[in-house]
């Protein structure tokens, strides 16, 4: 059996979680999350949190010993290397954890909803790529409103990420989230349905 691999990819704050949330309740796919993967990857007692509060001491800890993530992304929000250093820890951990979906699942459709998929070079483990798009006024906002952040805060976030046209310009799919709910759903089925030809 080809699976058919569905990765799912956009800016911050563009819209993937709805997308996947609809994929999985309208036609019953399995979601597979990389954020969820990548909070694994840094529970407590792990190897790669040990790594990190031995580059940033005891305080990048909270007190029960779970990673301090507002702190954290501070940090590696402000500075490329650091941003990196992480990214290059916990990237391969990530990468496996869908390789091992690949491997156990018996459904034949999957997604995979990986943010930093062009980002953490992960193309190959997808057979078609989709990327929500909304325009740069939207994402900020959005973005500000969700995350409770500061213009520049949130701008830095969007910053560390691909541009959105370049990650458009490699989809195979394109889901434009600038209108109304209706139309971003209504434009999945038809991207759902409509199996898209690789070469």
């Amino acid at each position: 059996m080809t699976k058919r691999i569905i990765g799912l990819t956009g800016g911050i704050a563009t819209g993937k979680s709805t997308v996947a949330n609809y994929l999985a309740s309208a036609y019953n796919l399995p979601i597979f999350d990389a954020d969820i993967y990548a909070r694994d990857a840094v529970s407590i007692g792990s190897p790669i949190l040990k790594a990190i509060a031995q580059r940033y001491g005891e305080q990048i800890l909270l007190p029960d010993g779970s990673l301090n993530r507002q702190k954290l992304g501070e940090i590696i929000f402000q500075n490329q290397q650091e941003r990196q250093w992480i990214e290059d820890l916990i990237h391969p951990y990530v990468g496996n954890c869908f390789l091992q979906a690949i491997a156990t699942s018996t459904v034949e459709t999957l997604v995979f909803v990986i943010p930093l998929l062009f980002e953490a070079k992960m193309t190959h483990l997808v057979t078609e790529i989709w990327v929500v798009s909304c325009s740069e006024t939207q994402q900020l906002q959005r973005l500000i409103q969700r995350n409770h952040l500061n213009p520049a805060q949130a701008q830095a976030r969007i910053q560390s990420q691909l541009p959105l046209a370049e990650k458009i310009s490699r989809a195979d799919v394109v889901l434009d989230n600038s209108s109304t709910l209706e139309s971003l759903l209504s434009q999945v089925d038809i991207a759902f349905q409509t199996k898209t030809n690789l070469q």
